[in-house]
């Protein structure tokens, strides 16, 4: 019975011994969007256009008001008819106001979409190349995981690497422009 257990012992504690260790890499998308140079310029690119947004429907916002408000004074002077007219007007310039900011809610969403899903296609692709060359069995993103001790944490690796590529790209394409 002795030499049972010690020879399945000794089966059990080879094969553990003698496994190979999986490397398991952790990347958090967000941080990477939040840190890289080109996150931080696609970020500055939605604000500024959401606030070139935001500035035309505050001034669509002021028009509308000052014609409310010249409605409120001249409605006293004016016919039913061209009350009910001038009313009509006025709400259709709200309704319109109201598609434009939807409209550009819905530009802002797709811009951001669209500039956030290329970030994370590249950085995922730096990922693809940190873990064959660092042979990863396994890179995750952060949101899935319940547990990850920091060290597997490999998104300042990949923010590094991504800005390096970054830049390098930028200076590709600003040399590209000077060249005839």
């Amino acid at each position: 019975m002795a030499l049972a257990a010690m020879v399945f012992w000794c089966c059990i504690s080879t094969t553990v011994y003698g496994a190979d260790v999986a490397k398991i890499g952790v990347v958090e998308f967000q941080r990477v969007l939040d840190a890289s140079s080109a996150g931080k310029i696609a970020k500055a690119e939605i604000t500024e256009m959401g606030q070139k947004m935001e500035k035309e429907l505050k001034a669509k916002g002021r028009e509308l008001e000052e014609i409310r408000k010249r409605l409120e004074r001249e409605s006293l002077v004016m016919s039913k008819e061209m009350r009910e007219e001038k009313q009509r007007e006025f709400r259709i310039k709200i309704n319109d106001l109201k598609a434009l900011d939807k409209k550009y809610k819905q530009n802002l969403q797709v811009l951001n979409r669209k500039l956030s899903g290329r970030i994370q296609k590249q950085a995922m692709a730096i990922a693809e190349e940190i873990g064959k060359a660092e042979g990863y069995l396994l890179i995750i993103e952060k949101t899935v995981v319940l547990y990850a001790p920091n060290t597997i944490d490999i998104t300042d690796q990949l923010i590094q690497k991504f800005n390096a590529i970054y830049a390098a790209q930028q200076k590709d394409a600003s040399s590209g422009e000077t060249q005839p």
